[in-house]
């Protein structure tokens, strides 16, 4: 019965600490949330790099398979290439023997100074305050900060709840035999594979088997090959992760797979060649869990340094068992852009939303496009400038749609406040550029009716329209530019010269009545020029709704009405500055 109470005791420990794990490991991500990307991105370009850069990141997050999915995910999305991913992937499976490190710390033996880093002893007071700064302070970096420490903190109580219902197994009989069973390697490989698999943890079933040897009753013929089991197990979020991806993201997974399979192989073919010569005496000593850290980290560094110069022969090799189809599908440039929205991405919403701002940075290109080379038609119509602004017009409509809905996927994620504000103005933002990109369109159905009526504009008319048009230009730019860099002084020119496209809107309609009362004007070029005058009127609106989003939130004030009626009703010197400059520079002759 007692024997009972001690393996609930064990499993109990084993929840906390998965649990506390997870909770660690989800905190230490929103810490570096989208920059991992960047830094995946831009630091990959030579393998030491690459393999730093994923020992590093793996590290950071304390969880190789994380980073292995989001390499499948950058290779699925087309921002990493195969001969990238297989240095960083070689990199995260250094990077993860870290864990084990921190976990050996529930061995440590004696008192004074060495007792106060065990687990027993600050564990506790980690979680608590982990939990103080996560219920009652306010401030989002407090909250991650508190579940970086409670999570840790509740692992390490979890490392000790099962070392304490372990311990006592050592003395019983069937408890060691099972444990010698697995000295065979090919068992002992096995449980290890299992174990991880099922866990989908590499440093979490190194963690378990670090509390077996704290009893005393594992050896090194026993832990060994568990470990080297445990490196295949692994795998196994990244291939689950890779069966809904392309072709690229199934070799980034098998790349990984294929790694471990072949470092683990060569080692247990050298090693256990040489025992049977050598007969290694030191397989029936105890180990400790600064063994098995020991262990974990010289087997992956030396298997990093041996195998790395041979990368683009492993790369080679997956392409060989997963060739390319003869007959590959071609893919639209918006379609290469969309894929980068990668599901794999949802689990980490600081990549997620950096993915997302790049894409509709991308859409923004493409709304700047439409717009201007439809006001070009207006000048000079070309029939092909017209088809390509039909063909951006439907590209952008995708580029929201999908925007949009991986957006509203991330929404459902917790996330820090910065992160949740930029959500907020990439999906205010990006309607507006869908909305601009319609305008461009009605602009060409006008430039299409004049050339089809053979109708033209005044000379005056022109004149006053090209000066319209060059206002339009650089509120567009003024605005793109604000979202693109994120740049406050670009988005507070916006505002000023959007009141003096309004009254310039009005001074054309009231110029024109003129000109029809002394016949210089016909009816029906006034309906064409009214359609031109609301529909530029209406994209430096959108400009403004822009722009006043970036302003706003990061205010944390979403009125934005409130907001520009307190701009324009109110005594603000450096504004009113601002729409005199601008009426000076557009003033109609």
């Amino acid at each position: 019965m007692e024997v009972i109470e001690k393996v609930l005791w064990m499993v109990g420990g084993i929840a906390l600490f998965l649990y506390g794990m997870h909770m660690m490991g989800e905190g230490l991500s929103k810490v570096s949330g989208g920059k991992l990307e960047s830094i995946l991105e831009r630091l990959t370009n030579t393998p030491v790099k690459a393999v730093l850069v994923g020992a590093g990141v793996t590290a950071v997050i304390q969880s190789s398979a994380a980073t292995i999915v989001m390499v499948v995910g950058f290779v699925n999305s087309g921002i990493m290439k195969l001969g990238q991913a297989v240095n960083v992937i070689i990199g995260a499976n250094v990077g993860t023997t870290i864990t084990a490190w921190l976990l050996s710390l529930s061995g440590i033996k004696g008192g004074g100074f060495l007792s106060l880093l065990k687990p027993s002893s600050f564990a506790p007071v980690l979680a608590i305050v982990g939990v103080v700064l996560v219920s009652f302070m306010k401030k989002e970096k407090h909250h991650v900060v508190g579940t970086i420490m409670a999570g840790f903190g509740i692992l390490m109580i979890g490392m000790t709840i099962m070392s304490d219902a372990v311990s006592p197994l050592a003395d019983v009989p069937e408890f060691t035999n099972i444990l010698t069973m697995f000295s065979n390697p090919l068992l002992g490989m096995l449980a290890g594979l299992i174990l991880t698999a099922v866990i989908q943890s590499s440093s979490a079933s190194v963690g378990i088997l670090q509390v077996l040897c704290n009893t005393g009753a594992v050896t090194f013929g026993t832990a060994i090959p568990i470990i080297m089991g445990q490196n295949v197990g692994t795998c196994i979020t990244a291939l689950i992760s890779s069966i809904t991806a392309n072709r690229e993201a199934k070799r980034a997974a098998l790349l990984h797979l294929y790694y471990n399979i072949l470092k683990t192989s060569l080692f247990m073919a050298i090693f256990y060649s040489l025992n049977a010569i050598i007969h290694f005496a030191f397989l029936d000593n105890p180990i400790s869990a600064i063994g098995v850290a020991v262990v974990h980290s010289l087997f992956n560094i030396v298997a990093c340094i041996v195998l790395l110069p041979f990368s683009g022969l492993l790369v080679k090799f997956v392409y060989w068992t997963v060739p390319n189809k003869t007959t590959e599908e071609e893919i639209s440039p918006v379609g290469v852009e969309l894929k980068t929205l990668d599901t794999r991405f949802l689990d980490n919403p600081g990549v997620a939303i950096e993915r997302s701002r790049r894409v509709a940075i991308t859409m923004a290109e493409y709304t700047r496009k439409a717009i201007f080379t439809a006001m070009e038609l207006l000048q000079h119509y070309d029939p092909e400038k017209a088809e390509e602004v039909a063909r951006l017009e439907s590209d952008i409509d995708r580029f929201e749609d999908e925007i949009g809905t991986y957006l509203v996927k991330i929404s459902g994620k917790e996330m820090p406040e910065k992160e949740s504000h930029m959500l907020s103005i990439i999906l205010h933002c990006i309607g507006d550029f869908e909305r601009i990109s319609d305008h461009a369109l009605n602009i060409k159905e006008a430039a299409e009716e004049m050339q089809e009526k053979e109708m033209s504009f005044s000379d005056k008319a022109v004149e006053e329209l090209n000066i319209y048009t060059n206002a339009i230009k650089e509120i567009v730019n003024l605005a793109f530019t604000a979202f693109e860099n994120d740049d406050r002084q670009s988005a507070d020119m916006v505002e000023p010269l959007e009141e003096v496209i309004d009254q310039l809107s009005i001074e054309m309609k009231k110029r024109h009545i003129k000109r029809l009362r002394k016949g210089k004007c016909t009816i029906e070029l006034g309906f064409v020029l009214s359609d031109l005058t609301t529909n530029y009127e209406r994209v430096a609106d959108h400009c403004s709704n822009i722009a006043v989003c970036l302003l706003q939130v990061k205010e944390d004030q979403f009125e934005a009405h409130e907001y520009l009626d307190a701009l324009k009703d109110g005594d603000d010197i450096g504004f009113r500055g601002k729409v005199l400059a601008y009426g000076q520079k557009y003033m109609l002759p």
